[in-house]
């Protein structure tokens, strides 16, 4: 599968639009859903410790794993070394199967190097229904993640109040918020359904070149009526992305 992780052109125009739902059912039929990965590795201390020959090595036979599921899924990695105390890689993977998920992540444990990383997180949701997408990049049930150098994921989850509200008024004040990120037309919000995989109710994904943005962007929807309604306590992950060889040497 072709590595979607490409710069966006100077004159691609970035805005954010809201879908309306499908009326038909045989649109749904002929749209496969696709799964969302996140998953977050913690280096053990002790990988430091080895020598530089030693290490290259066991960089390259990861790789070497890592590069074998491009024909069966998009995977992107991210560092998040200097940024954040809980995590120093991350991997974006999106596709069609949860077991090349599995089998993905099995194969890489296996490695040498895999035997130094342990789980710090590790979020999944799926495309569906009601999606904000960006204007003429992508359809409402297809993530194309990697356009852009950093990505903050922020996994989101409702208080109980917001359940007994209408239907109507949820979705009222989700569009709320995503009017506001259209004010931002340099970041591209993702948002995936987590309900069912875990407690979080949604994956909220802000992509964007210029971070000093997605700041500017979080402050004024903690200001939006629905903010109300969202536990705190949430983790936000800073990452970067790079190719995986400089995640890996980043490590140290």
């Amino acid at each position: 599968m072709e590595n979607l992780g490409k710069k966006k052109a100077e004159n691609e125009q970035v805005g954010l639009r809201l879908v309306e739902e499908r009326t038909d059912p045989t649109d749904l039929s002929k749209i496969e859903t696709q799964f969302v990965s996140f998953i977050f590795f913690r280096i053990d201390p002790q990988w430091r410790r080895l020598d530089p020959d030693t290490k290259s090595v066991l960089k390259s036979e990861f790789q070497a794993v890592y590069n074998s599921f491009r024909d069966e899924l998009i995977a992107l990695s991210y560092s998040l070394v200097g940024f954040d105390s809980k995590a120093d890689l991350m991997i974006w993977r999106v596709g069609c199967s949860l077991d090349s998920f599995q089998e993905m992540t099995a194969k890489l444990y296996r490695t040498r190097l895999g035997s130094y990383l342990e789980t710090a997180d590790n979020y999944m949701a799926v495309t569906k229904g009601k999606m904000f997408i960006t204007e003429g990049m992508e359809d409402r049930d297809h993530a194309k993640p990697g356009q852009f150098d950093y990505h903050f994921l922020y996994p989101c989850a409702k208080h109980k109040d917001w359940y007994e509200k209408p239907a109507s008024e949820r979705d009222a004040l989700i569009e709320e918020n995503f009017m506001v990120g259209k004010r931002f037309p340099n970041i591209r919000i993702h948002l995936t359904h987590a309900f069912g995989f875990s407690d979080q109710e949604y994956l909220i994904s802000f992509e964007t070149d210029e971070p000093g943005d997605f700041l500017a962007l979080t402050e004024e929807l903690r200001q939006t009526p629905a903010s109300k309604f969202t536990l705190r306590g949430m983790p936000i992950y800073t990452c970067r992305q790079r190719t995986l060889m400089e995640c890996l040497d980043a490590l140290g």
